[in-house]
């Protein structure tokens, strides 16, 4: 889809351009310094497109686990503690 077709297309359809373009752009990305701003941009539009056709994120393993640490009161942030061997 190009730029003209995009400003015309429906937010979903605009956020799927998005979301493909981001991909590409992980996938030629070389720079350390760049990729962690591109995958957190590529995780919130899979968020925006999730959100808006409807799916439960919650479905997912992640999501679950997520969502039981809400209902225990936990933080939404997941820590892994390394130990040294």
């Amino acid at each position: 889809m190009g730029m003209i077709e995009t400003i015309n297309a429906s937010r979903l359809e605009q956020l799927e351009a998005l979301r493909d373009i981001l991909a590409i752009q992980i996938d030629d990305c070389h720079s350390s310094r760049d990729l962690p701003n591109l995958a957190k941009q590529y995780r919130e539009t899979l968020r925006d497109i999730e959100e808006i056709r409807g799916t439960n994120i919650e479905e997912d393993e992640i999501g679950q686990l997520l969502s039981k640490r809400a209902n225990n009161g936990k933080s939404k942030s997941v820590r892994k503690s390394f130990t040294a061997v």
